[in-house]
């Protein structure tokens, strides 16, 4: 099940999220929580749908259909947080990944500071994962240093914090894992130059189409960041911002 938000752009958002989702052998339960004016280069503006709407969305499709993982984007607001919390609540045991959307990468806002407390105090509580990019973890982690950062928001309840290096600088991407085991666990990817619009949410989403397939953690990671990064050798030149990785590239697992 997909919680995220609508780019007209076809870039990023709920878009991203059923490609990447279908690539990987899984079929995506998409429901909308904003809708956006935006292209390839920023977010302009965003308006959360109603929160009443999404609950029984959420709850016609649960009294149909198994849910193997959610994957959650944009939330829109304070309120969609806690019709999801509600939910999951009433359907404990599903692998929750959540993508931290706060910011698009053009500077758009796609979070206020009160759907960030919602967020920090009542959902990332309840996520076997969160995966934000730097700019994320620092904002939510209250520290610019990744690894201190990401203890912060584990002393909240937080499981693990899967911090990805994508915004950095450097041949490689660093993308790092942190839990409570002794020592964080690091992947190394060759960076391929520039920015692309809507790896966060391709990433996000590939690791819990792994999750709902019944691969472990870590080989969910491993199997999205090879996906992400074949997506992204093929990325198409849609618009005259970044580019968008090609989501829909046959995959062999």
């Amino acid at each position: 099940m997909i919680l995220s938000g609508l780019d007209p752009s076809g870039g990023a958002g709920i878009q991203a999220d059923i490609q990447a989702i279908t690539s990987l052998g899984c079929h995506p339960l998409p429901v909308v929580t904003c809708l956006t004016v935006q292209d390839t280069v920023n977010v302009y503006a965003a308006e959360a749908l109603n929160a009443e709407l999404i609950r029984q969305q959420l709850e016609c499709i649960a009294a149909d259909a198994p849910i193997h993982a959610i994957k959650t984007g944009a939330l829109g607001n304070a309120d969609i947080v806690d019709v999801l919390v509600d939910f999951i609540g009433k359907h404990p045991g599903i692998p929750l990944i959540t993508d931290p959307v706060i910011k698009a990468a053009g500077g758009g806002d796609l979070a206020d500071e009160v759907l960030i407390s919602a967020m920090k105090d009542r959902l990332f509580p309840l996520a076997e994962m969160i995966t934000p990019n730097g700019i994320e973890l620092s904002m939510l982690g209250d520290s610019a240093d990744p690894e201190q950062a990401a203890r912060h928001l584990m002393k909240t309840g937080c499981s693990s914090v899967f911090a990805t290096g994508g915004h950095g600088t450097g041949l490689h991407i660093t993308n790092t894992l942190f839990n409570h085991a002794p020592e964080p666990m690091t992947w190394e990817i060759e960076r391929i130059g520039g920015e692309y619009h809507g790896t966060g949410c391709t990433l996000a989403a590939a690791i819990a189409a792994g999750r709902a397939s019944g691969l472990s953690q870590r080989a969910a990671i491993s199997q999205a960041q090879n996906y992400v990064n074949r997506a992204i050798l093929h990325a198409l030149e849609v618009g005259k911002g970044q580019p968008v990785p090609d989501r829909g590239i046959l995959w062999e697992r």
